[in-house]
């Protein structure tokens, strides 16, 4: 959300957005470069304002969502640090935009101080929470064939570093865009434009490694509504049908005018190229991107084999679906990564899918509650 709006604290108190779990407010791109100074007093009244619900009762701390900002600069994080006083203990951290060799190191060195200072001493310690960094990667450097991996492995050098600050890896498509004058259309995916294409795969080749530890999440998507397709929309019937009966197919055509058919076909290429997570800029987004990080039935039962027959005496199994072998050894590391998923995300019950998550519709039944398992 943009730091200038004045309504945040009030639709956060009373829930606006169903489901809502994480809020940025962003300093950076969605304010002009005139409304800095101004975004910048937003933010502080609106973190006051809901610092003053917390503890007047009015809301409690485990209705609030993950509070992060994205700032501009490291001056300006120095800054905040400095500035915001009590109003620090209701964040999580900070979104870095544009992060590089260049700055990285400072954006970090600055978040880890400010931790070390608050808890390794007495007062106030045990009230401010340790805050995290949630570096964009976005800049010229890394798209560019040329500085690409030296500046990938300059980053990771300083993300290793300060690891336990490090929330997550973000790809900021939007910009790797522009440097070339592209817009991704929504009839495709960020994976069909073949230079950023070429760039998300040595991201995720470096920080996907399995031991690395990094949760890489993936670019936004910016429609919200589309009234002319050139393609065909990739949603099926049946899976609408299947879940709300005939009014499913209301759902689904609302879907494709809304341009959500092109979100939920990138998320299902994120995830299966290790990508946990989205950043989205419009509230009809947040419930179809949780529910397709809901882990199916299907995921679950071939993870959990693998992880429990994982004691040295075979090598591959039939699945329970009975559709498929389970090679232990191979697959060891993606059920590990499905049952950490399930943990946050939820399984769901058999025969269900993600469609049984969805928001409901004016003209659909409600979406079955008891879809997914905790």
């Amino acid at each position: 959300m943009p730091a200038t709006r004045s309504e945040v604290a009030e639709e956060i108190k009373n829930g606006k957005h169903e489901g809502l779990t994480t809020v940025i407010l962003d300093l950076e791109d969605a304010i002009g470069d005139h409304q800095v100074g101004q975004a910048e007093q937003s933010l502080a009244q609106q973190l006051l304002q809901l610092l003053s619900y917390v503890r007047t009762g009015m809301m409690s701390e485990q209705q609030l969502p993950l509070l992060f900002v994205r700032v501009r600069s490291v001056e300006q994080l120095e800054r905040l640090l400095n500035g915001l006083g009590e109003s620090l203990s209701l964040l999580t951290g900070f979104v870095l935009p544009k992060f590089s060799s260049d700055n990285g190191r400072a954006y970090f060195s600055l978040i880890a101080e400010f931790n070390r200072n608050m808890h390794t001493g007495a007062g106030n310690a045990s009230e401010m929470p340790v805050l995290y960094g949630l570096p964009i990667l976005e800049s010229s450097k890394i798209i560019y064939r040329e500085t690409r991996w030296k500046e990938l492995l300059s980053i990771k050098e300083i993300l290793d570093e300060y690891q336990e600050y490090v929330l997550n890896v973000r790809i900021g498509a939007t910009d790797f865009s522009s440097l070339y004058g592209l817009r991704r259309s929504p009839d495709i995916t960020i994976y069909e434009i073949a230079v950023i294409r070429d760039c998300i795969a040595d991201i995720i080749n470096l920080f996907g490694r399995v031991g690395s530890n990094y949760v890489i999440s993936g670019p936004v998507w910016e429609y919200f509504s589309h009234r002319e397709r050139v393609f065909k929309p990739q949603l099926r019937v049946s899976p609408f049908e299947d879940a709300l009966g005939k009014p499913g197919r209301h759902l689904r055509m609302d879907f494709i005018s809304d341009a959500v058919d092109g979100l939920i076909r990138e998320v299902m290429m994120d995830k299966e190229n290790g990508i946990i997570g989205k950043t989205i800029i419009h509230p009809s987004h947040i419930k179809p991107v949780q529910a397709m990080y809901a882990v199916t039935h299907e995921e679950y039962m071939d993870a959990l084999e693998i992880v429990e027959r994982n004691d040295g005496s075979l090598g591959v199994f039939k699945s329970t679906y009975a559709n498929k072998m389970n090679e232990i050894k191979p697959h060891l590391n993606w059920a590990h990564r499905i049952i950490n998923r399930s943990k946050v995300y939820g399984v769901l019950h058999e025969q269900q899918h993600f469609v049984s998550l969805l928001p409901n519709h004016e003209n659909t039944s409600a979406a079955n509650p008891g879809a997914v398992q905790r």
